[in-house]
């Protein structure tokens, strides 16, 4: 995992300037294999999804000589991303990564329109829009993450380096992606209360979703009437509404006010750092996007492309996780969230995907 988080910090520089065009050819290609990507709602450079899943995609180019190209819909409905992906296909992208569970629908359609062409989708799996019908080709592959699992250890962490404080929770859009980031989050809480004695607390006003993942302004309102009421850390799994989130809190600190934000997807300490090097990214709730990405590209050049499965990472499979290296956290502390990662890797500690007696 240490080697990860480096890699993450130095691909940042390289994707830098693939962000710039949207295509990136490094070297002679080693194989007949073009990679694409359609976005998300969010930009390509959101640090969060969609940047987690590009970094990836531009590493594996790094590797082993690849074309890549991503396309931003103009729109968020399935024909948008129908489009794009169209496109994609029609400039001989033969590999096509689509992060999130918007592009659901669309997937259900491509799979049987391009059948010689494989496609990854992040977050979610191919049905039709009544969700009556699931189904999967040998082109695709659907990957999830146990978000829940990621949420409970940003919880502990956050909870022992605290030790007494109040946290909020601000998600983007309602769905079950990041409802389990925030169901896991209160699970975290409670686990350090009840064996570490800690005394965080987090109201159910400051339990809320804002609706969007491209709302930076909302976001940073949220943050705003947040800390005004008391909070002292507040965890945004919302995207680019986070990244107001993360900018109210830059503001705040910049004034003296000690205020935290956890990061979500990838490790975010990097956009919470401000003018004197300090960072207010407390810890991040990381699912390795790069590393699923990059791992479906891997395996279609090896030929062993898992298609018609669907994949669920987390710790068992060292899917998901937070950074080891945070200077806002303790080394007491990052010892403790690497025996309770331990624990729940042996299936001593089991975060439930559920709301049972959580906010929703």
């Amino acid at each position: 995992m240490k080697k990860l988080t480096v890699v993450l910090c130095a691909l940042l520089m390289l994707s830098s300037m693939a962000f710039a065009q949207g295509t990136s050819e490094a070297g002679p290609a080693k194989s007949n294999l073009r990679v694409g990507m359609v976005t998300d709602s969010g930009t390509i450079d959101d640090k969060s999804f969609n940047q987690g899943t590009w970094e990836g995609i531009v590493r594996a180019a790094a590797d082993y000589g690849l074309t890549t190209k991503y396309l931003k819909p103009s729109g968020t409905t399935e024909a948008d991303y129908l489009k794009e992906i169209g496109n994609l296909v029609d400039a001989g992208y033969n590999l096509i990564i689509c992060p999130g569970f918007k592009f659901e629908t669309s997937l259900y359609e491509a799979q049987d329109k391009y059948p010689k062409v494989k496609f990854v989708i992040l977050d979610g799996e191919p049905h039709t829009a009544d969700y009556q019908t699931f189904r999967i080709e040998k082109n695709v592959v659907a990957v999830y993450w146990a978000e829940q699992e990621s949420g409970f250890l940003a919880g502990v962490a956050a909870a022992l380096q605290m030790k007494d404080a109040e946290f909020g929770f601000v998600g983007g859009m309602e769905i079950p992606a990041v409802q389990k980031f925030n169901w896991g989050f209160q699970q975290g809480i409670k686990y350090a209360n009840a064996t570490h004695g800690t005394k965080i607390v987090l109201k159910q006003e400051n339990d809320l979703y804002q609706g969007s993942f491209d709302n930076i302004s909302a976001g940073q309102q949220i943050a705003a009437s947040m800390y005004d009421k008391g909070v002292d850390v507040i965890f945004a799994a919302a995207g680019g509404v986070g990244v107001g989130v993360i900018n109210e809190a830059k503001n705040r600190a910049a004034a003296g006010q000690k205020v935290w934000v956890i990061g979500v997807d990838v490790d975010q300490y990097s956009e919470g750092v401000m003018p004197n090097g300090k960072s207010i990214i407390l810890t991040s709730a990381m699912k390795y996007l790069d590393r699923a990405s990059y791992d479906m590209i891997t395996n279609e050049l090896n030929g062993t492309f898992p298609g018609g499965q669907v994949l669920r990472l987390n710790a068992t499979n060292d899917g998901i996780g937070i950074p080891v290296e945070n200077p806002n956290l303790s080394k007491t502390v990052s010892d403790e969230v690497a025996k309770v990662y331990a624990m729940m890797k042996s299936g001593e500690i089991v975060v439930a995907a559920s709301a049972d007696g959580l906010y929703k």
